[in-house]
């Protein structure tokens, strides 16, 4: 299985790659070739990033490009590129701005109106060099200069028009960028195009700014539509294709097999252990252990020889390493060795998109078997509306399912005892098994209590046990018989006597 998109059931041979990590995935496969396309997007949005990428990717095959700019300089293009590491030594650049002698008096038109005569010059210049070079990549750069120049948008959009007939035969793939600057926002163009790209950046109240585009049309072409983050960084502009789970074949049928936790007790209380390609979720009020019970059973798959991978969201790595250090669940060797990764995720500066793009690589290139998400509560900041985060989740626990991953999910509920407990997003219909954490007042102590509420892979107990976390590592005792209220927080004894235990 790969992650560039070939394994799209409508992707053919023969397309145009763009050269933008994972926008071929979204575009089915490519762009196909000898078409004018749109991109479109505000400034800052990457058009130009995208159009470079596109020509630099025709560059690297052999092939001619060009790039016609109406507005940016030929050094501005320069420090684009050098701020990305490339070399543009194999794109043709011809800058049509306007020369300094048509501010001179003696050069404003008198018996002809400037767009006669600038937009016929203008054209003629690139039709010209059009024929000299031959390019196979042809990139404009941008509508909104070319519309100015126009003067009405009878013009314009005959300009367009007269654009795509001249394309047509000369064997030439055509971008067209739009910075959606104009007074009124042109769907003439979009309609001329063989397919539009939309680009979007959102500037949230805290964070980085969230940037995402989408494929509104694309004739006789297979496409993935809705929403896909991406990210500019240095390199270049890299897409997080949405994920769909049904596109992703399962994993061959094989016996079920249990994931043992490596505590004897623990493994009793769930039937055994967790199942392979299951989902299961861990909730309480906070510390109560749940993403130490998590770790432990990403530790017993990495002492078994497997892998596994953690995203943690509420903590650092450093402390992690030392919480568990301290419980004798020493994660170094296996850090250090690549049985166990450890990522930490900041939800104001990733978006969801590349969240999941994340656990895809772990799965698919780290092989992990184990994926521990901590907690649900850092997710949903990442995704501000619950209703698209249960959506997303329940994409990514299905593809997760399909590749035979025991996917470990932690949240964290609201309040510390009794029974007005809440949790920020009800996942626990999307978990294949819920293990319930939480805190009950005994003999003037504080203590800790685990059960089972939810195990769709079999028989588990139904008991409600003791737990703590000690330096020995997790202890899990004995059902706890002789209470009843324990989930209230205050139990009652059912003998009359208050039980130490």
């Amino acid at each position: 299985m790969k992650l560039d998109g070939t394994d799209l059931p409508s992707a053919q041979d023969g397309l145009m790659k763009v050269g933008v990590p994972g926008l071929d995935d979204v575009l089915g496969g490519g762009l196909t070739s000898n078409r004018l396309y749109l991109v479109e997007g505000t400034p800052g949005a990457g058009k130009t990033t995208i159009a470079l990428q596109f020509l630099i990717e025709g560059a690297k095959r052999g092939e001619s490009v060009l790039y016609v700019t109406l507005s940016e300089t030929a050094q501005e293009l320069s420090g684009v590129a050098h701020s990305h590491g490339w070399d543009l030594s194999g794109i043709e650049v011809r800058e049509m701005l306007p020369s300094e002698a048509a501010l001179e008096p003696d050069e404003q038109y008198t018996m002809f109106h400037p767009s006669e005569v600038e937009l016929g010059e203008t054209t003629l210049r690139i039709l010209s060099d059009v024929d000299v070079l031959k390019p196979s990549r042809v990139v404009f750069d941008s509508l909104s200069e070319l519309s100015l120049l126009a003067g009405s948008s009878l013009r314009y959009r005959r300009q367009i028009l007269a654009l795509k007939q001249f394309f047509a035969g000369r064997q030439c793939t055509v971008l067209l960028l739009d910075d959606m600057t104009a007074m009124k926002h042109d769907l003439q163009v979009q309609s001329i195009a063989h397919a539009v790209i939309r680009l979007e950046q959102i500037s949230s109240d805290y964070g980085a700014a969230r940037r995402r585009l989408v494929v509104s049309k694309y004739r006789g072409r297979q496409f993935r539509g809705g929403y896909h983050d991406y990210r500019i960084e240095r390199g270049g502009l890299r897409v997080f294709p949405r994920l769909v789970a049904s596109e992703h074949p399962s994993a061959p049928a094989v016996a079920p097999a249990r994931i043992p936790s490596g505590l004897d007790a623990l493994d009793a209380l769930l039937g055994g252990g967790l199942e392979r390609g299951t989902s299961t979720l861990f909730v309480g009020a906070p510390g109560t252990g749940k993403s130490t019970v998590a770790v432990q059973f990403a530790l017993a798959a990495a002492q078994r020889g497997e892998c596994a991978a953690l995203f943690i969201f509420d903590e650092s790595i450093h402390t992690l390493r030392t919480r568990c250090e301290s419980m004798g669940m020493d994660l170094g060797p296996y850090i250090e060795s690549g049985r166990i990764k450890v990522r930490q995720v900041d939800p104001a500066e990733l978006s969801p998109g590349e969240f999941v793009h994340l656990i895809r690589l772990a799965v698919v290139e780290g092989g992990a078997a184990v994926v521990v998400i901590d907690s649900l509560n850092g997710y949903l900041n990442a995704m501000p509306d619950e209703r698209f985060l249960i959506v997303q989740l329940h994409e990514l626990l299905s593809y997760l399912g399909q590749a035979g991953v025991a996917t470990l999910l932690v949240g964290a509920q609201h309040g510390l005892i009794g029974m007005q407990m809440k949790t920020p997003v009800d996942a626990s219909y999307l978990a294949d098994a819920v293990v319930l954490l939480r805190y009950f007042e005994l003999a003037g102590e504080v203590r800790q209590a685990i059960s089972v509420l939810k195990k769709r892979g079999g028989a588990h107990e139904r008991s409600i046990r003791d737990f703590s976390m000690t330096a020995t590592g997790l202890k899990v005792g004995e059902p706890l018989r002789h209470f009843r209220g324990i989930l209230t927080g205050v139990p009652i004894p059912t003998d009359g006597v208050q039980h130490a235990s």
